[in-house]
């Protein structure tokens, strides 16, 4: 009953499937307003999975483990984990950024170094956003031409930023990397420039630290309030001061980072450790869980959180991903001042508040009209479907000002009518933690009828990731995706569309992607 190349497609499920994004154009899906701001109250143990996928999800006042019984869902009970897909919430954009960098360079990335969902949340989306703490949810999709496979795009938004005066004061511990490697141009003084820059951008009640580290870590500067000039002269001279050394022993630099963030540990400010390194430990504990398995009461017990910002062109990818998922936090990558200036002067001083910690999402598809569906990316995400609303499993930690993007290749059935899928984010109140829900949902009817029907954010996120599959796919470059095009065509695309949305950051992936046809020959 199917045909090649839908035979081609479960044979390369392995790789990232499917594609996403977009605006939430008339009636291109729903978000469920009403329960929004619900609280759940099952005190951090198991509970059902998510809304059943012929229900309305979490209607105001309704079960958590469902929706309204009257509807008559024809599947008993929960969906069954084959119709779930659940996941912790990412907001890490570093592979996009190493992935550009190395093109720049002349050479084509490492199939491994590439995570699909990565390259999509590094483009500016335009999903409604809530009002307060908590997500906005919005479920789309659009038909790609080929059989019943669409792409489908469950989009999450939290609250725009407080204004700088609004947010709660910041106590930053940075941990750097001053080892050897960190002498290459484009690395340790880059990271100089962007945090001294930084400094001059951060209140007066927020509070720096600095750690470097080397083959030893030194705590260079203890927690230190910003409130005269002579205290951010003092943060300037110890940044100025640093230089490159010897070896690189990452996991010295973290437990002593983290140690230095619990000394100077404030009550109701953000506690964060930044890590600025190319991520080569040579020396000590190489391995991501140990290290953080070290510092476990840092982070448990005082919520200090970890930002992961990678420099340098040849730089450890793996080992700063696995630092940020384990250690609450997120990563990005920075190449050039132009990046460092958006991380360390706009984005980390804007954002260094939460408005959500072990964020979870749990999608899911009815039967009656979905016959298969693959998450893109997330590998190192997933959660197990019965952990959802067990609030002891770990989860995502979000700030203001982000979306994060889950893209879906969806095998429909034919004429399918009615439901596809429900959307649940959980995630618990930063302060309080005290979880709370809210659910969108997508109707068969609400879907574009191509790619090129649907909204330039949606096309300009599914590119994103057709390209991140093309790259994922190491030699043969035949791609999983359902209708991708080769790169010339997709090329053309990201031209069309950087030229649309007059987006620099459109025009920079066109770019990426000429360099990638360049060199693929």
């Amino acid at each position: 009953m199917h045909d090649h190349r839908t035979r081609r497609l479960l044979a390369g499920a392995a790789a990232a499937l499917a594609l996403l994004t977009g605006c939430a154009a008339g009636g291109a899906g729903t978000s469920d307003k009403s329960g929004a701001e619900r609280a759940d109250h099952s005190g951090g143990h198991p509970a059902p999975s998510a809304p059943r996928p012929g229900d309305d999800g979490l209607a105001q006042g309704g079960d958590p483990s469902g929706g309204d019984p009257s509807e008559g869902d024809p599947s008993e009970g929960d969906p069954s984990p084959s119709r779930l897909s659940t996941f912790a919430l990412d907001v890490d954009t570093a592979s996009y950024g190493y992935a550009r960098r190395t093109l720049a360079d002349g050479a084509l990335p490492e199939p491994s170094t590439i995570r699909p969902e990565e390259f999509v949340n590094s483009f500016r989306q335009d999903y409604e956003r809530p009002d307060g703490d908590g997500f906005s949810v919005t479920v789309d999709g659009a038909r790609t031409g080929e059989d019943d496979w669409s792409l489908v795009r469950v989009g999450l938004a939290t609250r725009t930023p407080r204004t700088t005066g609004e947010r709660p004061p910041a106590a930053l511990t940075f941990v750097i990397d001053v080892s050897g490697s960190m002498a290459e141009p484009g690395r340790l003084d880059l990271a100089q420039r962007a945090l001294g820059t930084m400094t001059d951008r951060l209140r007066d009640d927020d509070s720096v630290a600095l750690v470097t580290f080397s083959d030893e870590a030194e705590t260079v500067l203890p927690m230190t309030r910003l409130g005269e000039a002579s205290d951010r002269a003092r943060v300037h001279d110890a940044i100025d001061s640093l230089e490159p050394a010897d070896s690189t022993n990452l996991g010295a630099g973290v437990e002593t980072g983290y140690a230095t963030a619990v000394e100077g540990l404030r009550a109701g400010a953000t506690n964060r450790v930044v890590l600025v390194s190319d991520a080569l430990a040579n020396t000590g504990d190489t391995d991501a869980d140990s290290i953080l398995e070290r510092v476990s009461t840092a982070r448990r017990e005082h919520g200090v959180t970890l930002f992961g910002v990678g420099v340098g062109s040849d730089y450890g990818d793996a080992l700063m991903e696995r630092l940020a998922d384990k250690g609450d936090g997120h990563t990005v990558y920075v190449s050039d001042e132009t990046d460092a200036g958006k991380v360390f002067a706009e984005q980390l001083p804007r954002n260094v508040d939460l408005t959500a910690r072990d964020a979870k999402a749990q999608v899911a598809f009815d039967p009656r009209t979905v016959e298969e569906f693959r998450l893109v990316g997330y590998d190192d995400r997933r959660v197990a479907d019965e952990d959802f609303r067990d609030d002891r499993a770990d989860g995502g930690e979000v700030g203001p000002g982000h979306t994060v993007t889950a893209l879906y290749a969806v095998r429909t059935t034919p004429g399918a009518r009615g439901r596809l899928a429900t959307a649940t984010v959980r995630w618990l109140d930063p302060t309080t933690r005290a979880p709370h829900e809210t659910s969108g949902r997508l109707e068969a009817g609400a879907l574009h009828g191509s790619l090129s029907a649907a909204p330039a954010r949606f096309q300009v996120t599914a590119t994103a990731a057709y390209f991140a599959d093309f790259l994922r796919q190491g030699a043969d470059g035949s791609g999983a995706l359902p209708a991708a095009p080769p790169l010339s065509r997709l090329k053309e695309r990201a031209d069309d569309l950087a030229e649309k949305t007059e987006d620099g950051e459109v025009r920079a992936l066109a770019e990426a992607i000429g360099e990638a046809s360049r060199l693929r020959g």
